[in-house]
């Protein structure tokens, strides 16, 4: 979900013709019940869930008529914060709100509270009970609604469904790479045909017929010699392409890369990195010349989020974009966490299986560490920050070659606070000014200017100060905003 700026969100959500069902008006100008508040977070959660809506939003402090009229309200404990678990106790799914954004509206007080959207095959309910919404009143959960979200748990079960069925044992032999597959698993070949098509279905690679074999989509999707021999997977293979320039418009090479992912996996990463001219990296005291231009972690930890996570219900598969500035690495289906959060929540993965697969195979970080991993080496290798975009269906990586420090916009320096402050704090540690200079370069009689991008990304909302009573710009320390 792209970075919310909460003004901005404000005034366009009073621009709306009325409520809908994901945006809800209240006063509560001084007090609110908290029970109604939990039943409007289990409508408008369950209802942006079904509009495959990043966020649904509360608004306290605007009246049905959309005029700002403020608010005081403010919940049992002095810290907004500390609703967040209250939420959370009460909900099926454990899940509360995003954040609780407060803006001022001239005099006014205004609360917007950011609802994510129920998980797939889990409605949210509060105390027991769905909510939902008819246009825009706060209603039980229309059933057909509640069958639709839990229906979607279903849909994670792609990796178990069939790409091809009824095929003899020669011919799952001749369509995947089975000893490849053993190898990367780790697990001795058997000696017998038998025991051979016993171990992949044991995998859940195939799956016995009569007759015959059905090979399962997990099978081909990461052991294929072809996918292009799979044709509901063959839109799923993974496109690389190479551009001569800054953008699109001229001259494209595509590479093809057909096998299953866990065959083209090391092949892909290579081809890029070797085909790619070398990195200056910056060192405090060394300087050498180290290729690849992009440091292979963090193009392999990518390549693999995009593959794990990707919406295999969504036409279209991974894309990876090579310009001569950047490389763009796309995949289908928006992501399930916000994006200001992927270096430190737990994972979630719509493809579990594969996800635990892949794993196993020494494939990418999916137990949680593999974004913390890429931002460490684009602050190692002196890179610009990366950057996180998504829309309503696909999500979208940009790594970033080296830049000078004055080459970057307001946006990339704010980013890259923001993620430096993450990575401190997921390292036991807190951003300071002395720490974001040494990641941006900035030399120390400039500390000005690292002050300067730490309050622009406080004011953009993403950070905040370990201590708001030390007014020492040098010596303070800070947090990321969810910390």
């Amino acid at each position: 979900m792209p970075v919310v700026d909460p003004a901005d969100l404000l005034t366009q959500l009073l621009k709306l013709p009325a409520e809908t069902e994901v945006v809800e008006f209240k006063e509560a100008k001084n007090t609110y019940d908290f029970a109604k508040l939990g039943k409007y977070f289990s409508a408008l959660s369950n209802e942006a869930n079904l509009r495959g809506m990043d966020a649904a939003w509360l608004v306290f402090g605007v009246d049905d008529k959309k005029q700002v009229v403020g608010t005081q309200f403010r919940p049992r404990r002095p810290d907004l914060d500390s609703l967040k678990g209250e939420i959370a106790k009460k909900t099926s799914n454990g899940i509360t709100f995003r954040e609780i954004h407060e803006v001022a509206m001239g005099s006014q007080r205004v609360l917007l509270f950011e609802i994510p959207p129920a998980l797939p095959g889990n409605p949210t309910t509060w105390e027991g009970h769905d909510y939902g919404r008819d246009g825009q009143e706060l209603t039980a959960l229309n059933p057909d609604k509640a069958e639709r979200i839990r229906r979607q748990a279903l849909d994670n079960r792609f990796e178990q469904e069939i790409a091809l069925p009824g095929q003899s044992a020669e011919e799952v032999f001749r369509l995947l790479d089975y000893s490849v597959a053993f190898r990367m698993l780790q697990v001795a070949v058997p000696a017998t045909r038998d025991g051979l098509l016993d171990k992949l279905v044991q995998e859940k690679l195939i799956r016995p017929q009569a007759g015959g074999y059905d090979i399962t989509n997990l099978g081909a999707l990461l052991f294929a010699h072809d996918l292009n021999d799979f044709d509901r997977l063959a839109s799923k293979v993974v496109r690389l392409i190479f551009y001569a320039g800054p953008n699109r418009a001229r001259n494209s090479r595509e590479t093809p890369t057909p096998r299953g992912y866990a065959l083209e996996f090391k092949n892909l990463v290579h081809t890029i990195s070797n085909q790619l001219p070398g990195n200056e990296e910056v060192r405090k005291v060394l300087r050498e010349t180290t290729p690849p231009l992009y440091p292979e972690t963090a193009l392999s930890e990518l390549i693999a989020n995009a593959l794990i996570h990707q919406d295999f219900r969504i036409s279209g598969g991974p894309k990876v974009e090579v310009f001569d500035n950047r490389i763009e690495i796309t995949n289908p289906g928006a992501p399930l966490i916000d994006p200001r959060r992927f270096i430190d929540h737990p994972p979630r993965s719509r493809n579990e299986a594969l996800a635990g697969m892949m794993r196993r195979l020494s494939i990418g970080d999916v137990r949680g560490s593999g974004i913390d991993k890429v931002i460490e080496a684009c602050e190692l290798n002196q890179l610009p920050p990366p950057r996180f975009d998504t829309g309503e269906d696909w999500t979208r990586v940009v790594l970033f070659s080296p830049r000078e420090f004055g080459q970057m916009d307001k946006a990339d320096k704010v980013r890259a606070c923001f993620q430096h402050a993450c990575l401190k704090f997921e390292s036991g540690s807190m951003m300071t000014n002395e720490s974001l200079r040494e990641r941006l370069g900035i030399a120390e009689a400039n500390y000005p200017t690292a002050s300067i991008i730490i309050k622009n990304t406080i004011e953009a909302g993403h950070i905040k100060p370990a201590d708001p009573s030390n007014k020492s710009r040098r010596q303070a320390k800070y947090l990321p905003y969810w910390a």
